[in-house]
């Protein structure tokens, strides 16, 4: 089981199984050898052939969301990302795989803001891609355990084999070599789901004005950055040196910590957040009618009740009836007809209205939210959400164990 979560943790999305159908997907050939570039031309030239193909058509899509990373990391490695010179302390198997650009180019907070922009757009992308798939009847089998991708931008592919040849045993490497999982149409909205809640988070990114963060603390994620404060390069910056009581790099963290507070730079942003939240909701509602509509038996990534799935982890009707009332329950607070309960003075007077606190944005001060009072604008007198009733956690509890469920949640989108 360990071998397999570390195949999740790794490739975000990528289940399990035994053997590949006879005529592999052409996206199997781009992602085994990690030309996720080559494989995203070849695929768009195909569609063009053959537009009802829906299986190159998810298969683009699977390509399209790696490469959003790829080029993050990509861009990360040109800008010099401290991997490796933050913690020098690290072993060497694992200082190699971190290795940083030796001559990487100077990062400004335009810069910052461009890579994030073209990350959001690389999975909006992908998103488009998946879920212009229509076929209820599309399957994309593929090898999960031999996916390469160059996650740190420093031109070496890895693939989970050669992760659990650093942490397992020649069991798992080989098993991992051997895993297959049979992608299905309820998978094409799971992905799509993800790809919808990552844009949310890079909009909000991009919504706030960090320059002041930007200028004060880049200098401790890398090497080279273009600062008002050049004297901040000067120094030692690697963590390890926390040891020895490094005190500018401890009041660099804090100024980090301090500098938690962010004016909106694109407040429209926080509105396209929330479109993408709800878009990941609906995708949660639609994968789980076709979950729920499936006869076969055939490697599946999350079963319904009458499937066995590759995972080997049992998922009963009582779960799936209670992630949907889970789901019906966040949809009621993303469109605002149910509030958040409020943590500070009686409780049940009021709640917090959290879609107004993206239609109707301000200043966002994580501290003063903790505290209560950034939450006042918002506050209104209401139905508030089920998630605030005992009788809802009790019956959450009852169906997916008290320390299960947010795990079960990451999975079950």
């Amino acid at each position: 089981m360990r071998y397999k979560l570390l195949l999740i943790v790794f490739f975000g999305t990528f289940p399990l199984s035994t053997q590949l159908a006879s005529a592999a997907p052409l996206a199997e050939e781009y992602l085994r050898t990690g030309q996720l570039s080559e494989g995203a031309t070849a695929l768009q030239a195909h569609l063009k052939k053959s537009p009802a193909d829906d299986e190159a058509r998810f298969g683009l899509g699977v390509v399209q969301f790696f490469q959003s990373f790829e080029h993050l990391g990509g861009t990360l490695y040109d800008y010099g990302l401290r991997t490796e010179d933050a913690f020098r302390g690290l072993p060497a198997p694992i200082r190699a795989m971190l290795a940083q650009n030796p001559n990487p180019k100077s990062i400004s907070y335009n810069d910052m803001r461009q890579m994030l922009q073209t990350w959001v757009d690389d999975l909006k992308a992908a998103e488009k891609t998946l879920s212009a798939v229509k076929d209820s009847n599309v399957k994309l089998p593929l090898h999960v355990g031999l996916i390469k991708v160059d996650l740190l931008g420093n031109g070496t592919p890895v693939d989970a084999k050669f992760l659990l040849s650093q942490t397992g045993g020649p069991q798992q490497q080989q098993a991992a070599e051997n895993l297959v999982v049979d992608f299905d149409r309820g998978d094409a909205d799971w992905l799509a789901g993800y790809c919808n809640f990552l844009c949310a988070w890079g909009e909000v990114l991009l919504a706030i004005d960090g320059q002041e963060m930007f200028n004060c603390t880049a200098h401790l994620f890398f090497e080279k950055v273009d600062t008002p404060y050049p004297f901040l390069l000067e120094g030692p910056r690697n963590f390890d040196s926390l040891r020895r009581f490094n005190r500018p790099l401890i009041s660099d963290i804090l100024a980090f910590i301090h500098l938690w507070r962010f004016e909106l730079k694109e407040p429209e942003r926080m509105q396209v957040a929330l479109a993408h939240l709800e878009d990941m909701q609906r995708h949660a509602k639609s994968m789980w009618n076709y979950y729920l509509a499936e006869t076969d038996n055939e490697n599946e990534w999350i079963p319904n009740p009458n499937q066995t799935g590759v995972l080997e982890i049992r998922v009963t009707q009582e779960m799936v009836d209670t992630w949907l009332v889970v789901l019906d329950e966040a949809g009621e607070v993303l469109q605002g007809k149910k509030l958040i309960p409020f943590w500070r003075g009686k409780p049940g007077t009021q709640g917090v209205n959290l879609r107004r606190v993206f239609t109707e944005p301000r200043k966002i001060d994580p501290f003063l939210w903790v505290q209560g009072t950034a939450a006042a604008p918002y506050l209104e007198k209401g139905t508030i959400t089920d998630f605030a009733s005992p009788e809802m956690w009790g019956r959450i509890n009852r169906t997916f164990g008290r320390n299960n469920f947010f795990t079960l949640a990451f999975w079950f989108n």
